[in-house]
């Protein structure tokens, strides 16, 4: 899949226990020749947890992209006026950022670079990563699932019998729903059975 001339904004926010997953496919982009404007919430930026510390995560964001973190909302404003990004992608994005998202609610950085991205009427992909994506957040997924250049990775329930609710992407196909989202398609199928992919 060439990315040759493509520039990807990729976002992260808070699902920590995603960001094993997700390095690698950050790669993949730049490998396919995308150039990558990682994209930080503010979550990201400050906290550190079992599964690693910030610093590491920012250390690796840099080190693949070769960019500076946009971390800020003001550092992400620009990005609807200047029209910077062909695609953006959320990965992982949390129950939290899809309801702000979904609510029109711009209080991060990351939902600051999707509202531009929506003025600009490019697409936006999300790779959702909730403990409540059968519970409160299933209709803001259904308000987005509707919306205008709104792409979704293919996702499905990651637990189901301990975390029935919970609904995960398949991130290793965020570069293909990417693909398909720059020809305005949402790649198929959408829902997946998640869980034979753990």
């Amino acid at each position: 899949m060439n990315f040759e001339g493509i520039t990807v904004g990729y976002a992260l926010t808070g699902s920590h226990c995603t960001y094993a997953e997700v390095m690698p496919q950050i790669q993949r982009f730049v490998d396919a020749g995308a150039k990558v404007i990682p994209i930080a919430s503010h979550t990201v930026m400050t906290t550190d947890t079992r599964f690693g510390t910030s610093a590491n995560w920012q250390k690796q964001l840099k080190e693949i992209t070769g960019n500076d973190i946009i971390s800020t909302i003001v550092e992400a404003e620009p990005l609807g006026p200047s029209k910077l990004l062909d695609v953006m992608l959320i990965a992982p994005c949390t129950g939290n950022t899809t309801s702000r998202l979904a609510n029109a609610m711009t209080d991060s950085p990351v939902l600051m670079a999707a509202k531009a991205q929506m003025r600009n009427q490019r697409p936006l992909v999300l790779a959702i990563s909730t403990n409540d994506g059968l519970g409160l957040n299933a209709a803001n997924i259904a308000k987005l699932l509707v919306a205008k250049n709104i792409y979704f990775v293919p996702f499905g329930q990651d637990n189901p019998v301990q975390k029935p609710n919970s609904l995960v992407a398949r991130m290793d196909l965020v570069l293909e729903a990417c693909a398909a989202a720059l020809e305005g398609k949402q790649i198929q199928p959408l829902i997946i059975e998640r869980y034979q992919y753990n």
